[in-house]
């Protein structure tokens, strides 16, 4: 399958936003959009000419890397959101959060949400007492998170955990257990609880062209 492969930091400067790709690094002294907040390339600090197809094609890409999805799979995400009852942009968001990889993250039990998607792949994960492998799996009220038993010694998670709660804040639609290794899905995510930075109202008047 295809995916990005330039620099995740190029991606942060040229969007003009902390999209918080690389984990540990985004909240250190070591992140590349705090030390050079400008866009990447010799023409980075140069001004782009502002049209609303540019301002609403940004916004798209700022989301779509956000959520770490390829164009296609976006798409996807929002055909599907435009089929629902109520507000395209809401509904999409609302998807996209209750994306595995993206719970996840927000539950802290991965640095970002590339690193979930990898777990995931490798199957360290429960979800309702069944083993997944599928970060798009789309979860809903009720339903319970876990870390393998034999996957909880790891590293990786006691590193996670150790941080979740504090460097990245976990929303109220979500709780995690940390005795137990749980996490659980205790309501549908509001707009409210999703980035206010975030203009989903152009990503739509772009797909509605």
């Amino acid at each position: 399958m295809a995916k990005y492969k330039d620099s995740s930091c190029k991606v942060c400067r040229r969007e003009g936003a902390k999209l918080f790709l690389k984990g540990e690094r985004c909240h250190s002294e070591k992140c590349a959009y705090d030390r050079r907040p400008f866009g990447p390339g010799q023409h980075g600090k140069d001004k782009k000419r502002t049209t609303d197809y540019r301002v609403q094609l940004r916004e798209k890409q700022k989301v779509k890397f956000m959520y770490g999805l390829l164009e296609s799979q976006f798409r996807l995400f929002y055909d599907r959101a435009n089929k629902k009852r109520g507000a395209t942009g809401e509904n999409l968001l609302n998807l996209l959060e209750r994306r595995l990889d993206n719970v996840i993250y927000r539950l802290g039990m991965a640095s970002s949400r590339s690193q979930a998607r990898q777990l995931i792949n490798h199957r360290h994960f429960l979800i309702n007492g069944k083993t997944t492998d599928i970060p798009s799996y789309i979860l809903k009220q009720g339903d319970v998170i876990e870390i393998k038993e034999r996957s909880r010694t790891s590293p990786v998670f006691k590193a996670s955990l150790e941080y979740a709660g504090e460097r990245t804040q976990i929303p109220t639609w979500l709780q995690l257990e940390k005795e137990t290794f749980k996490g659980t899905v205790l309501r549908e995510p509001e707009r409210s609880d999703v980035s206010a930075d975030i203009k989903e109202n152009l990503i739509v008047e772009l797909y509605s062209k």
